[in-house]
């Protein structure tokens, strides 16, 4: 598919001022130059053309707010000074894989203020002696250069800081990145609730039960307690009795 049917293909009925992110890698640029992509595309913020048979960068059109930028695998060997005056805010550039062969050819980059990370890799330049350290003298703004800067530390992971720069969608409201799940510690908050709800209702039920055994106690006592009296009353009743009798005999013996 041409490049410019591919930009058709990617708008996806959508104006081209609408267009933050465009990638129209293996499509084909017929006369190796930029097609279909036009000075309407003023929101674009990165666009990856990766091997798609560029060999001059003439007809790019102005990207105020490009950033990043990706043309590895191509046929680009000059015209880098069309950059500066077209993407003068771009902060990434990947050149890797094309025909850069000289110092002079990447000289043109020194107007792009704002570039921090280079990517030549695969490019004959890498040859040459001293390579890094004449790039980074001759593009003091440039911090990383194929992936490293000049105490060989290794550049961050440019997709993490594209996902929270070019398009990212931060955390969520109201949950803290430093919380692993969130889900997770809710669901342990009801499962303490749960076991204080399930010791309580234990104690309860405990209470019930020595409250019933209580008052079981409580019942026998007191059956014990009439029982008592009631034999109380019959050895009283008994006694009265035969002191009745006793008095009989007496008014008998004195007759």
């Amino acid at each position: 598919m041409d490049m410019k049917k591919r930009i058709t293909v990617e708008l996806r009925n959508r104006r081209p001022v609408e267009i933050v992110e465009l990638v129209v890698d293996n499509s084909r640029s017929a006369d190796g130059e930029v097609e279909g992509l036009t000075d309407a595309f003023t929101e674009l913020e990165f666009l990856s053309m990766v091997n798609v048979g560029l060999s001059s960068l003439a007809k790019l059109p102005s990207l105020p707010k490009l950033h990043k930028l990706e043309l590895s695998d191509n046929n680009l060997s000059g015209s880098l000074e069309t950059l500066s005056e077209k993407c003068p805010n771009l902060k990434y550039l990947n050149l890797s894989g094309n025909k850069i062969k000289e110092l002079s050819n990447v000289e043109a980059l020194q107007n792009l203020k704002s570039l921090q990370s280079l990517d030549l890799f695969n490019c004959e330049i890498t040859s040459l002696e001293d390579y890094r350290e004449s790039v980074f003298e001759l593009l003091p703004q440039v911090t990383y250069l194929d992936g490293f800067d000049q105490e060989d530390n290794e550049a961050p992971d440019s997709e993490a800081e594209d996902d929270g720069q070019i398009g990212g969608e931060g955390p969520e409201p109201g949950l803290s990145v430093s919380d692993p799940d969130p889900g997770l510690s809710l669901y342990e908050d009801d499962e303490d609730e749960d076991e204080d709800g399930s010791e309580g209702g234990e104690v309860g039920l405990s209470f019930q039960v020595n409250r019933n055994d209580q008052d079981d106690d409580d019942d026998d006592e007191f059956g014990e307690e009439e029982e008592e009296e009631e034999d109380q009353a019959g050895v009283q009743g008994e006694k009265r009795k035969r002191e009745v009798d006793d008095e009989g005999e007496d008014d008998d013996e004195d007759d």
